[in-house]
């Protein structure tokens, strides 16, 4: 499959996944599906949840070849957390 090319730039592509988030996920899928991953496409509004990113992933672009994906963990800000604990809590 090749690869697609990004149409946005990174700030309207975070602007319109999170603003499809708050509008179609957040309402309907929270709190039952916390922990899940939603892929989103920020063109057309299309989303797949799965506990697995690659399975919500792989399920859109079936749907969406062309899809802009933005990948949100459901009941979370991001879809992952980068960087340690603090070290009070590593304790």
């Amino acid at each position: 499959m090749p690869a697609v090319t990004r149409r946005h730039s990174k700030e309207e592509f975070a602007r319109r996944g999170d603003a499809l988030y708050d509008q179609l996920i957040r309402p309907t899928f929270e709190p039952i599906h916390n922990g899940q991953f939603a892929a989103i496409d920020i063109d057309s509004g299309d989303f797949e949840i799965d506990r697995s990113e690659l399975a919500a992933l792989d399920r859109l672009r079936e749907r969406r070849p062309q899809a802009q994906p933005w990948l949100r963990k459901i009941g979370f800000r991001f879809a992952h957390k980068f960087g340690s604990l603090p070290a009070k809590a590593r304790t």
